[in-house]
């Protein structure tokens, strides 16, 4: 296994196998050809053909088209077409997140392959002789990646809230960070990728945030999704990206971001252009 493995992993989707999902004759998502045959029920809101699925229904206000969009989620859900209703909201748009042509229940945003959102955070402290940076661990009950190592905090963008809400907010929930702490949080650029997966395509783009932390800083989850923090030297945390797949998939993007921004990945690596290339890649 490679850093570049982990971005590799991450840009795995066949074209051929997805169709457009268009909204004003604009494209706002890609669906999966076997995803297809579920949609067939409700011709009065999405219509169906080989070449794509388009948007039949003559509403075209943002909450009239949600609302509508909602009831046929929770249909899907009850036919056991879609899992379950998550409650948070994403934008559903071709490249403007602010400007939506509906919204789209999150758990459901992979099964219409809608371009999602989310914030990364990388926790670290610097003692003069290196980077450490803190690792969670995943509880065993979360549906994805349970048990796997994560950021301090991360999150998906909801609809609603502004970037440095969000932040703040992940901060406070996952890692008990005050908004006194948080507040400090330093914007370092996004990661995107697209991949195919279990329910349909993820085009999602990561905004990156890194935050120095005091040395006596310790996180507490407060909502359930992390069984518990380590503060780990950034070599180790670098060697278990190399070797293993311990790491939530699309962490380990941020992470070897991080490695590259602080010098600690440099040119001399195999690979060095592929991963910085990989790290932003396009997205349809």
């Amino acid at each position: 296994m490679s850093y570049l493995d982990h971005i590799q992993a991450c840009n795995r989707w066949d074209p051929r196998q997805f169709v457009p999902f268009r909204v004003d004759g604009e494209r706002v998502g890609q669906i999966r050809r076997d995803f297809l045959p579920c949609l067939k029920g409700w011709p009065q809101i999405l219509a169906w053909s080989e070449t794509g699925v388009d948007w039949a229904h003559p509403a075209t206000g943002l909450e009239e088209r949600t609302a509508i969009f909602h009831d046929l989620m929770e249909a899907l859900h009850a036919q056991g077409l879609i899992g379950h209703i998550h409650g948070e909201r994403y934008p559903v748009a071709a490249s403007d997140r602010l400007r939506p042509r509906l919204l789209i229940d999150r758990s459901a945003a992979t099964y219409f392959g809608v371009r999602a959102y989310g914030q990364h955070l990388n926790g670290f402290v610097h003692d003069g002789k290196g980077y450490k940076l803190w690792v969670a661990r995943r509880a065993a009950n979360r549906r994805v990646f349970p048990n796997h190592l994560d950021h301090l905090a991360a999150g998906g963008l909801p609809w609603g809230l502004s970037l440095t809400e969000n932040i703040r907010k992940e901060c406070q929930e996952e890692a008990g960070i005050p908004e006194s702490l948080s507040s400090r949080a330093v914007p370092v650029g996004a990661i995107s990728y697209c991949v195919d997966g279990r329910h349909g395509l993820k085009p999602d783009v990561m905004f990156c945030y890194d935050l120095e932390v005091p040395p006596d800083f310790q996180p507490v989850n407060t909502d359930g999704e992390v069984a518990g923090f380590e503060l780990w030297p950034v070599e180790r945390v670098m060697e278990t990206i190399r070797t293993t797949d311990e790491f939530k998939l699309n962490c380990n993007l941020v992470i070897i971001d991080f490695c590259i921004r602080h010098g600690l990945i440099g040119p001399d690596e195999p690979d060095y252009l592929a991963l910085v290339q990989g790290l932003r890649s396009p997205l349809p």
